[in-house]
């Protein structure tokens, strides 16, 4: 049997990128084989093994044959006549069917290495239609590589928006698409996930709350590049700046300002109370994905709250303080800090302003941590009890917010 580095390993390597996890196919061997060499089988739907020491994976070279509608709807096989070109033709886009033998040669049948050059993802093969999930991947690879200059190459572009078209982007489960949303948010340019999905008629089929926003209208004076779309983009992009790898503060992004699509077009391109209007669309979303409760949590808190802190410095004490408590902040003080990061990602997410002050951080970060150094056992040493102990709290904290 033969074993070469194969995916994300060979092709962030020839990028100069730090090395992820590193998966390797096995050509010319058996299951019995792989288990007699000391292997531990963990694949469910296909062989796939830990090595006995490194504990990579490795799985057995196979192919793939579409067996019904969907990203679940295929037919595996593998045996030892399985070639190592017939697995990598199987692969998504070319700068991920290159392999990379033992003695480090590369395997490169589709022209892998001249895309990653090129900075260009293309599709390894007409199959491509056959898997939807797809269609999400370059949406989300996008998000990591479009800093790196890579653009879709327009053939592929053209095969997305077909498979969008097709309806079936329908057949994807919530849970995936959630996953390939948060590796976005994580990367380097999530705007670069949306626009790429926008691009291939696609955006309103995953995310239609998102894609709603596109086409309103915003004042220029506060938003210089008025499409409150490319607002979302700038904003998801800035906050991908200021808290790197995070989707937590990424889904919140995200989702702030999508009551600007329910403004009534009659007062455009005012959005008053497009903050309260918001909360609708970012619960629909968050229920329709799956999305884990503390970034529906945090999305919510970030849609009703940022404009009281953009106005942080208009506002009394104990507004603050009221503040502070509808986002549960005195029970998880992380939430202020990202609620602060957020409006931050808000104000310098706009045409010209990525490198405005934005000192409202700072404060609601400053009034939060002196509210929290009031203590409750301190107080409870006074022998005040019951509702007159969170009373006594509440107006110590106000004071102590006040003071600072």
């Amino acid at each position: 049997m033969t074993r070469y580095l194969v995916g994300g390993a060979v092709r962030d390597a020839l990028l100069g990128l730090p090395p992820g996890d590193r998966d390797h196919v096995v050509v010319g061997a058996s299951v019995q084989q792989m288990l007699e060499a000391g292997y531990r089988q963990v694949g469910r739907d296909f062989p796939v093994f830990l090595h006995p020491q490194t504990r990579e994976e490795h799985a057995l070279a196979r192919t793939e044959r579409k067996s019904g509608r969907g990203y679940t709807g295929f037919m595996v096989h593998a045996d030892p006549s399985v070639t190592l070109e017939d697995d990598l033709r199987r692969r998504d886009f070319t700068i991920n069917a290159i392999a990379r033998a033992e003695d480090g040669t590369l395997v490169d049948p589709f022209g892998g290495v001249r895309d990653l050059e090129a900075r260009v993802l293309r599709h390894v093969g007409e199959a491509f239609v056959e898997d939807p999930l797809r269609v999400l991947r370059a949406a989300r690879f996008m998000a990591r590589f479009a800093p790196l200059g890579f653009t879709v190459a327009p053939d592929t572009l053209a095969l997305m928006r077909q498979m969008a078209d097709g309806g079936e982007l329908a057949t994807l489960v919530p849970e995936r698409v959630w996953q390939e949303l948060a590796k976005a948010l994580r990367s380097a340019s999530p705007a670069a996930f949306l626009r790429t999905l926008r691009a291939a008629d696609a955006l309103r089929a995953i995310l239609p709350e998102v894609d709603a926003l596109y086409g309103v209208p915003q004042r220029a004076d506060y938003h210089p590049e008025i499409d409150s779309g490319l607002h979302c983009e700038l904003v998801c992009d800035m906050a991908a700046q200021l808290a790197a790898g995070d989707d937590l503060v990424g889904y919140a992004a995200l989702c702030h300002d999508l009551g600007k699509a329910l403004t009534p077009a009659d007062t455009l391109p005012r959005h008053l109370m497009h903050e309260q209007r918001g909360i609708a669309p970012t619960l629909a979303m968050s229920e329709r994905l799956k999305v884990p409760a503390e970034h529906r949590e945090l999305a919510v808190a970030c849609c009703r709250e940022h404009l009281n802190v953009h106005r942080i410095d208009e506002l009394k004490a104990a507004t603050v303080h009221e503040l502070i408590a509808r986002c549960d902040g005195f029970r998880k003080p992380a939430r202020i800090d990202q609620l602060a990061t957020v409006c931050e990602a808000d104000a310098r997410g706009r045409g010209g302003r990525s490198q405005a002050a934005y000192p409202q951080a700072a404060k609601l970060r400053r009034l939060q941590a002196a509210a929290l150094a009031i203590r409750g056992d301190v107080i409870a040493a006074t022998g005040v009890t019951g509702p007159a102990f969170g009373e006594a709290l509440r107006k110590a904290r106000i004071a102590a917010i006040a003071a600072a």
